[in-house]
């Protein structure tokens, strides 16, 4: 299909759900882009199946196989991590520094390999071609929460800036310990590459965070030198596009590194905030950012709703996929649980133990790397195994960003409320 056919096909989508959704439905609007596209390509692939052998038809198959990867992991992820890190308060951050390590770094690893037992004791069950490796790489594909939904989605609905700043900052940093736990147990599978998970960690994070600072420095040293403010919108693109093509070509994390670009920036900006008060008094660069951020937020969620229009079921479907998300739930919950006993007595937002553990466990959205992800395994998992990882996958996503994304506000003021209650009684 022609680029500029996809991109009309695409804005079309955005703009028609943006409007029915505003005038009629008032869906918190990316849960309502990712909920429409998918009731559209439902719609489309009905008609597909009464016109099989129409050009209309072969034109809906196209649209579902669009690159979904390639746009998300070597187009545009970086640019939507070095908008959502550009927002991060410095001062929340230090200030819950701990608990987001434990949770960015242990939360990731336990939920990975406690999903990939639970998930090879379902997949024993039922006889499946898939063994612990292969469970546990799924686990590694649906574990790490995703920035862009938790940017996207939860910053909107009225949660508070210290728990926001908390489920934020988790999101960015640990889709980075999920992508290399990804890629130490993807060589065990094919038996390539890197055996030392501890090694391939510090290589991938070490290495992402040097180039991202280095770069960074040099490229922020050229915003002192000029006084245009679209230069320094240049600048930044310049910075994180580069710093995640090095760090991809010399196998550190891009996605740390993006991370690592916008926090930097969003540092560095604030230090000089004189500066780029006279140099930019419309805020252009903030603003050019932020609609960034939207327009490609919006493009991810239609593109993961057209997904389907490709995608072929497993006839385990039916009872993997309700399994599969009750896993996620326990091994998410058992891995927020750890970390926050390791936490210590300071528990962010002055929850108990339960408290912070149910809101970590529900608030955690999954999105567009997930799929990314799963769609990477087709290269080496074989088509029945790699079935199960996209099923699984799509099903997961659109369970945390709807039924969890729809629910959390409930939950939060619920938890909000319990709190209260302890906190009167002592």
């Amino acid at each position: 299909m022609n680029v500029l056919l996809f991109i009309i096909i695409i804005l079309a989508y955005i703009v028609c759900i943006g409007i029915l959704n505003e005038r009629v439905f008032h869906l918190q609007s990316d849960i309502a882009l990712i909920f429409f596209s998918l009731l559209l390509s439902l719609v489309l692939l009905i008609t597909k199946s009464l016109l099989p052998d129409s050009g209309f038809s072969i034109m809906i198959g196209s649209l579902g196989d669009f690159g979904f990867r390639e746009y998300l992991m070597d187009g545009m992820l970086c640019f939507m991590l070095f908008a959502g890190a550009s927002k991060v308060n410095m001062g929340k951050f230090k200030k819950n520094l701990r608990a987001i390590s434990l949770l960015a770094l242990l939360t990731t690893v336990l939920s990975s390999f406690m999903y990939g037992a639970l998930f090879y004791l379902v997949a024993t069950l039922l006889k499946l071609p898939m063994d612990i490796w292969m469970c546990i790489l799924l686990g590694c594909v649906v574990s790490p929460t995703d920035p862009i939904a938790a940017t996207g989605i939860l910053n909107k609905i009225g949660l508070s800036k210290n728990v926001c700043s908390v489920i934020e900052n988790e999101s960015l940093f640990n889709d980075g310990t999920g992508v290399t736990l990804f890629i130490f147990v993807r060589s065990l599978i094919n038996h390539s590459g890197d055996s030392n998970f501890a090694v391939l960690m510090f290589k991938e994070i070490g290495g992402a965070v040097a180039v991202a600072l280095l770069v960074s420095y040099v490229l922020f040293s050229l915003m002192k030198l000029t006084r245009d403010p679209v230069r320094y919108i240049l600048i930044s693109l310049l910075d994180v596009s580069a710093v995640y093509v090095i760090c991809e070509h010399f196998g550190f994390s891009g996605v740390i590194a993006s991370v690592v670009c916008g926090m930097f920036f969003s540092y560095s900006m604030d230090k000089m905030k004189r500066t780029v008060t006279v140099v930019d008094p419309e805020n252009f660069y903030g603003d050019f950012w932020e609609i960034i951020e939207s327009i490609l937020n919006s493009v991810l969620f239609v593109m993961i709703g057209l997904l389907v229009l490709n995608m072929k079921m497993s006839p385990w479907a039916p009872i993997i996929v309700p399994a599969a998300l009750l896993i996620l739930i326990l091994s998410r919950g058992a891995g927020v649980l750890v970390s926050t006993i390791l936490t210590g007595k300071k528990i962010p937002g002055n929850y108990d133990l339960k408290e912070f553990v149910v809101l970590m466990t529900w608030s955690a959205l999954k999105g567009g790397l997930s799929m990314a992800l799963a769609i990477e395994t087709a290269e080496y998992l074989p088509d029945k195994v790699y079935q199960i990882f996209s099923n699984v996958a799509y099903t997961t996503i659109f369970f945390t960003v709807l039924v969890q994304g729809l629910t959390i506000k409930k939950v939060y003021f619920a938890l909000e409320k319990h709190k209260a209650e302890r906190l009167s009684r002592r």
